[in-house]
């Protein structure tokens, strides 16, 4: 895949290669396209989540709840 850039974008793809450590610029688009594949899962999972049906709250005892049934399996 080739990609055309103008020079202003370019340049800003060359200045954030050179200063954020990538070694070409296809790792940086790379990098850039893993993120926003991050990105678009995470907004899915959210929207997933805020048309569920509301459960029991989230506090303290919902995380001691959890922490108790990871320790049993880990033990097992």
């Amino acid at each position: 895949m080739n990609i055309s850039l103008p020079d202003g974008l370019k340049e800003f793809v060359d200045t954030q290669v050179g200063s954020r450590g990538f070694g070409t610029s296809s790792e940086y688009v790379r990098e850039l396209i893993r993120k926003d594949q991050d990105r678009q899962q995470l907004r899915g999972l959210l929207l997933a989540g805020a048309q569920s049906a509301p459960t029991a709250p989230v506090n303290a005892a919902y995380f001691d709840s959890l922490r108790k049934r990871i320790s049993g399996k880990k033990s097992k």
